[in-house]
């Protein structure tokens, strides 16, 4: 089975909404082993829409509608799907007798446009909506499918779990099975140098992809049944662990953040963090993990040189000879927040994060991010591309991926 999808909403073309439904089917159809090659946005008119739809019929045997199924004027998914099909719309009485009692219970008085959401194509069956009082459509004519699902995310997602995974489950006659091995620590080009000759796989695949400095190698496999995707997939699954060891630092969803503050629950360890060109982004992205309050002591924003001597106990001397962005006050600021918490572990970090501030000698990008413990502090010069946000933020994963590989022991 073949799929494409339509998100239809001139909103979307726009760029005021960003359509992460699309991205929630796709991983969908990929569960359950359905192809899908193409995915598109049109906008809230009739003929372009039902060109859209025609144009991806030719091409696959299931099409996905994503919105236009409310009851304002600009709601025309219906209409196209028929124009599309050569379909008429209809009235469904049941629904709509439903539509006017939902309003009676509401205490709201009726207003005709709503009907139009009792309105399907003639060939279609309407997919149950608990959440809003848009159903979805899943039609079929000439052997090809058109499945319409609402818009909004709440009532997107239960069409999608209610109606057409099992839709799709029965359908498919094959399942999909992922995963997604995450690294740290290696450039993309490295990676893909290490495992060349797993890239050449037609079954299972492996897919790379660079991500915030990390890089994701997606494992993927079909088979009859999840069961035997699974069983196909494993053995490459754990032949990259073994290549990349203690750069592998999870699987799928996990986040860095997330790791490091499972792995020092697990250890009874705390951490606390001293952060300058950073601004407290270290500390948001561990405190974002549920849990973390078990782990996470405080942290220090010190971003003037007079802070971190105050707050940290920075030598002054060090400060003039060596500057604030150097190893030496790195070292101490990690230290000293250490030493201010009591914690286990005391990350510092400084750097010049631009887009000015840089210098031939010290550039833009320039970091140095040390991790003190009892065992004693160490330090890394880093040297990060990309603009202020970007190296803030890779700035965290490394002083994350320091702590991670500190309690693995490596």
């Amino acid at each position: 089975m073949t799929a494409e999808i339509i998100a239809i909403g001139t909103e979307l073309l726009l760029g005021d909404i960003t359509d992460t439904n699309s991205q929630q089917l796709a991983k969908l159809l990929a569960k359950h082993g359905v192809d899908h090659f193409r995915r598109g946005v049109v906008g809230d008119n009739l003929d372009r829409a039902a060109e859209a739809i025609k144009e991806s019929l030719s091409r696959a045997d299931v099409v996905f509608t994503i919105g236009g199924l409310g009851p304002t004027p600009d709601d025309l998914t219906r209409e196209a799907i028929c124009q599309a099909i050569g379909d008429q719309l209809l009235v469904d009485e049941r629904y709509l007798e439903y539509l006017k009692k939902r309003t009676r219970l509401a205490n709201r008085e009726w207003i005709p446009s709503v009907g139009r959401m009792a309105e399907r194509p003639s060939c279609a069956t309407l997919l149950r909506n608990d959440i809003g009082a848009a159903p979805g459509l899943l039609c079929e004519k000439n052997g090809k499918f058109v499945i319409a699902l609402p818009g909004p995310r709440s009532e997107f997602w239960f069409v999608a779990e209610d109606s057409v995974e099992p839709w799709l489950a029965k359908m498919s006659g094959s399942a999909m099975f992922m995963k997604t091995i995450r690294i740290v620590g290696i450039p993309e080009s490295a990676v893909c140098e290490k495992i060349s000759d797993l890239l050449e796989l037609s079954h299972p695949t492996v897919a790379p992809y660079a991500k915030m400095w990390e890089v994701h190698l997606r494992v993927a496999a079909k088979e009859r049944t999840a069961e035997d995707a699974a069983k196909t997939a494993e053995p490459i699954v754990q032949e990259i662990v073994r290549r990349f060891g203690d750069s592998v630092f999870g699987f799928d969803e996990q986040d860095l953040s997330e790791v490091v503050v499972k792995k020092l629950l697990e250890a009874n360890k705390t951490v606390s963090t001293a952060e300058s060109c950073t601004g407290g982004m270290l500390g948001q992205r561990i405190t974002s993990v549920p849990g973390s309050s078990g782990t996470f002591i405080g942290g220090l924003i010190t971003y003037t040189n007079e802070m971190k001597a105050k707050s940290l106990n920075v030598s002054r001397s060090d400060l003039e000879r060596f500057g604030a962005v150097s190893e030496t006050v790195a070292c101490q600021m990690a230290e000293g927040v250490r030493r201010l918490t009591g914690s286990d572990f005391g990350i510092g970090i400084t750097g010049i994060a631009g887009p000015g501030g840089g210098s031939e000698l010290k550039p833009v990008g320039l970091t140095y991010i040390a991790l003190a413990s009892e065992t004693g502090t160490t330090a890394t010069e880093n040297r990060f591309p990309g603009d202020r946000e970007l190296i803030r933020y890779r700035a965290t994963q490394t002083a994350l991926d320091m702590l991670r590989r500190r309690l693995l022991g490596s």
